[in-house]
């Protein structure tokens, strides 16, 4: 968590929690963070960005997971050349007025897409914790000489999380309960349906699983 001459003096976020929405239609955590105004000033509004990072170089990783982040880094001999922070989402709020601290919602919109570099990521692990960064950005409109006064979030105001990775499983087990989700193209859905068919097989994972089997007995 940094401050700038630039920002507010004294203004500072810090992320408290982040824990899934249970009531959300669609995958959906929620970053509870903590803001603290300079002096008991009164804040009549922030509107808060925050572009939220992954940080993979803060932690280490099991034979397991290293499989799974073979797409995305490659051999844990190039880890070192391969492994960058990298974009998870950009994510926005309006806090309302307060005066000295107060706390917000920030909602993480995620997605399930193993086409995406950050769900393939989280896919990966199977414990410890997700290294995330965030970065503040926006405007606080605070009480000025002439009514309010604008100022911009400093752009190197941040601050580093460690969120456990069983919060994303939880998620992912509360939309995606007992399955998971690939996304194929239309040539390939329609050859899986045909072969289903044609087998006398119950449903697509049932196929998935024939061909798997026969692509295992032919690799032996």
């Amino acid at each position: 968590m940094t401050d700038s001459a630039d920002q507010p003096p004294g203004v500072r976020f810090a992320v408290l929690e982040v824990a899934p929405e249970p009531y959300a239609v669609t995958p959906v955590l929620t970053a509870r963070v903590g803001v603290v105004a300079p002096d008991d000033e009164p804040v009549h509004a922030i509107a808060l960005r925050c572009q939220v990072r992954i940080d993979p170089v803060r932690r280490g990783y099991s034979d397991e997971e290293a499989v799974g982040l073979l797409d995305l880094f490659g051999p844990r001999e190039r880890w070192a050349t391969t492994q960058h922070t990298f974009l998870w989402q950009h994510a926005t709020a309006m806090v309302p007025a307060f005066t000295g601290t107060t706390e917000v919602a920030l909602p993480l919109e995620c997605s399930y897409d193993f086409e995406v570099a950050a769900a393939k990521y989280l896919h990966a692990l199977r414990g410890g914790a997700v290294p995330l960064q965030f970065l503040f950005s926006g405007t606080v409109f605070m009480a000025g000489e002439r009514g309010f006064s604008v100022r911009q979030i400093s752009w190197d105001c941040e601050d580093r999380y460690d969120m456990p990775v069983q919060v994303w499983q939880q998620l992912i087990r509360l939309h995606y309960p007992d399955s998971g989700w690939v996304r194929l193209s239309h040539d390939t859905v329609n050859a899986l349906a045909a072969y289903k068919s044609a087998r006398g097989l119950l449903s697509i994972d049932d196929a998935v699983n024939a061909l798997l089997g026969a692509a295992h007995q032919e690799a032996r």
